[in-house]
């Protein structure tokens, strides 16, 4: 069975989509725009946002780093 083209698209790429869509309605919004744009624009954004939860959260992402790495950009104190 095939997975529909939706699923096949990136945690990332749904991450950028739904960023552009939610400022996309805040210049919609600051432009004063019709209400109907807006409302279906903001529905659009939610369900994006959950797919987009849910993508980051069933990313298949394994790494050797914790907690105990710390940040890579900055040594953890005393070591």
């Amino acid at each position: 069975m095939k997975k529909a083209y939706y699923m096949k698209i990136s945690a990332m790429d749904w991450l950028g989509l739904t960023t552009l869509i939610l400022v996309t309605v805040t210049i919609f919004a600051a432009m004063d725009l019709a209400f109907n744009w807006i409302f279906y624009l903001t529905v659009l954004g939610q369900v994006s946002l959950v797919v987009t939860v849910y993508k980051v959260l069933r990313d298949d992402y394994t790494t050797e780093k914790t907690f105990k790495d710390f940040y890579e950009d900055q040594p953890m104190p005393g070591n």
